[in-house]
């Protein structure tokens, strides 16, 4: 991956490349500050997605809307009505890079098409091994790009909430869990 240039010599790395610089991404709630590292060598087209959304103001005023206490929290696609936010086309599963479902890891939610993750993403809650690529039925999985790097406690939080069903959706925390804003920072 390279930035590039447009110069008669085409692609040209400049030190380090523009997106590596900016892999750390605060997530701004009503429940605390959540600060992941993007995995951007490993899951590059995941990472860009994401960040495209960052830098897009696209995750201000969505919710977690769905939390399973001991599984993961899932947020990126709603707002607290349960309306859904505009994306962009899905993206390809990079579930292939061999990063492990772990507790405090980011990965990209999506439907039985294994390609079609667009802006929701979870956090798992513990270890959940059998999303990976190698354990997962579909033979796909679910692609891990990143990690909490500060704020685990806030996540474990948010797990805990008080859970219900709201306009057709399932453990939908009963108080709104809002990312106020979300934005690059620098590591």
């Amino acid at each position: 991956m390279c930035l590039t240039i447009t110069f008669s010599y085409g692609c040209s790395k400049i030190g380090i490349n523009e997106q590596e610089e900016r892999t750390l991404i605060k997530l701004n709630t009503n429940k605390g500050n959540i600060i992941i590292k993007l995995f951007s060598e490993d899951a590059p087209e995941t990472s860009k997605n994401f960040i495209n959304y960052v830098e897009g103001g696209n995750y201000n005023g969505t919710v977690f809307h769905r939390v399973i206490n001991n599984f993961m929290i899932q947020g990126g696609g709603h707002l607290s009505d349960m309306s859904e936010i505009s994306t962009d086309p899905p993206i390809v599963n990079e579930s292939n890079n061999n990063i492990s479902n772990k507790k405090g890891t980011i990965a990209m939610a999506r439907t039985s098409d294994p390609n079609s993750a667009t802006s929701q993403f979870f956090i798992n809650l513990k270890d959940n091994d059998f999303l990976d690529m190698k354990n997962s039925p579909d033979g796909y999985g679910y692609c891990v790009f990143g990690e909490v790097v500060e704020g685990i406690e806030i996540v474990e939080s948010i797990g805990n909430a008080e859970t219900g069903n709201k306009a057709g959706h399932a453990d939908v925390p009963l108080a709104d869990i809002v990312i106020e804003s979300a934005e690059l920072i620098d590591s």
